[in-house]
């Protein structure tokens, strides 16, 4: 894994993401529509899609993607095994000009979403912690936009777990579902580890390896 200086590449993402906090506001789903426990009997959300063998798209070959949102309206999902970078957070809020406590020693990776709105950041992470505008998906994850989350990581009072990513993916009414019916996906239960694990290489396999498999 490549060591990023937040203030050369990294820190232009990261930028852009800055610039577009207060847009994100607007553009996210209303709460309600978010949590794993809406939508229909068949939606998949508060699980994890694996991008099969056969699955070709640069964006999402051996992909595991966590999905937080599945209704009539579309699916929302985030990528779990795609890093893009790693760095001290005291370095990644310094890039945001936010001000604030930081422990020095903390490192942060920055792990690619979805090919949507790349310089739009999410924190998933455990369900212990509660910012300004966290929506709580299942008993394993919530998901906050903001960035006071990534003030409190830094100063060791964020989430017991996280992932920082940027983009998410992203379907249209019907698309995930024709994909799916078409073989590119497989689904399965998730838990703590495929979420929040730092052994990102593994993921796609260990959740494929997960087929069939009743947890």
């Amino acid at each position: 894994m490549r060591e990023f200086p937040i203030r050369s590449a990294v820190s232009c993402l990261l930028a852009l993401l800055l610039s577009v906090a207060s847009a994100s506001q607007a553009a996210r789903p209303p709460a309600g529509q978010l949590p794993a426990e809406r939508g229909s009997a068949d939606s998949v959300a508060g699980r994890l899609l694996v991008a099969t063998p056969e699955l070709e798209d640069p964006n999402f070959r051996h992909t595991v993607v966590y999905m937080v949102q599945h209704d009539d309206s579309g699916a929302m999902g985030l990528v779990l095994n795609r890093v893009l970078g790693k760095g001290p957070v005291a370095e990644l809020l310094e890039g945001l000009g936010i001000e604030g406590e930081a422990d020095p020693s903390r490192q942060i990776e920055i792990h690619y979403g979805g090919p949507v709105e790349a310089g739009r950041g999410f924190v998933l992470h455990s369900p212990d912690y509660h910012g300004q505008d966290t929506v709580v998906l299942s008993d394993l994850a919530a998901l906050t936009s903001s960035l006071d989350v990534l003030s409190a990581i830094a100063a060791g009072k964020g989430p017991k777990r996280s992932l920082f990513v940027l983009g998410y993916a992203g379907w249209a009414p019907g698309q995930l579902e024709a994909e799916i019916a078409a073989g590119a996906w497989e689904i399965v239960d998730a838990d703590e580890g495929l979420l929040f694990d730092e052994r990102a290489d593994s993921k796609w396999q260990r959740a494929l390896d997960r087929r069939g498999v009743d947890l």
